[in-house]
């Protein structure tokens, strides 16, 4: 395929001992370490009207919380970015309390509860914290979420010349369903790509589908935390970014396929 090329304007990321982007870049480059023992703190988003802030759960919060960082590091009005949002589930303590629910002897849902179900339901926070107007897409491609999301922005920033935000997350599972879907916490991740380098670039990404073998850190602790939740299969290119440096690295995506990513700071 022909490889499919950006600039990246805005980073933001939350995860387990991982407040936001200069700390998560500190801990890439290991010039500070990561808490591996730490829950990630999710904040309750301002942005958002007090009453819809009280219906959030850890899945929109995480996705809110990536989003705002990369949007107020480059500079853009959140409102006018189209957007991406990339899961492979959603909230899963409100996916386990309406199982309770359903399997009671009054199986009968609040609104909330049900409203916060869907999988577009950060995208629809997002939309009510920004007044964002621009077209939004949600995807899942389970534990190749990310990919499928950075290919899909991508594609939207090449095609229709608009910068986009990008945002992938993905919060952990109580038991019993946490057998089914051992996520260990909550993690998100956001991109804003651009179609033209300027003065807010931060570096240029090129992306193409590959067969080569996904990127494995040495470090066994940045490895596991790769592995323990899908949008932090993002990390391996978030330490190219905390770098500076001319890179490539490839992500994991499909059974049988990778994405090759190529970074070149400006």
């Amino acid at each position: 395929m022909t490889p499919l090329r950006a600039y990246i304007e805005g980073i933001g990321v939350i995860g387990p001992g991982l407040a936001d982007w200069p700390r998560a870049a500190s801990v890439l480059m290991q010039r500070a370490a990561r808490d591996a023992a730490a829950r990630t703190s999710l904040p309750a988003p301002a942005s958002l009207p007090s009453a819809e802030r009280r219906r959030t759960g850890p899945v929109v919060r995480a996705a809110l919380a990536a989003a705002h960082e990369a949007v107020a590091q480059s500079g853009r009005e959140a409102a006018a970015l189209a957007a991406v949002f990339a899961a492979s589930g959603g909230d899963g303590g409100n996916f386990h309390a309406i199982c309770e629910t359903l399997a009671s002897d009054e199986p009968q849902l609040s609104p909330t509860r049900f409203h916060n179900s869907v999988h577009n339901a950060p995208a629809g926070y997002w939309s009510i914290a920004t007044r964002a107007m621009a077209a939004s897409n949600v995807l899942c491609a389970y534990d190749g979420s990310f990919a499928a999301g950075l290919l899909e922005s991508l594609a939207q920033v090449s095609v229709d010349g608009a910068a986009t935000l990008l945002v992938a997350y993905d919060t952990d599972y109580p038991e019993p369903l946490h057998q089914a879907r051992p996520i260990a916490d909550a993690f998100g991740v956001a991109l804003v790509l651009a179609p033209e380098s300027s003065g807010r670039t931060l570096a240029r990404i090129e992306a193409r589908l590959t067969d080569a073998n996904a990127f494995i850190f040495a470090d066994a602790d940045l490895e596991a935390l790769r592995l323990s939740n899908p949008a932090a299969r993002a990390l391996p290119l978030l330490e190219a970014l905390a770098r500076g440096e001319a890179s490539s690295v490839v992500l994991d995506y499909l059974d049988g396929t990778r994405l090759a990513v190529d970074i070149d700071p400006t």
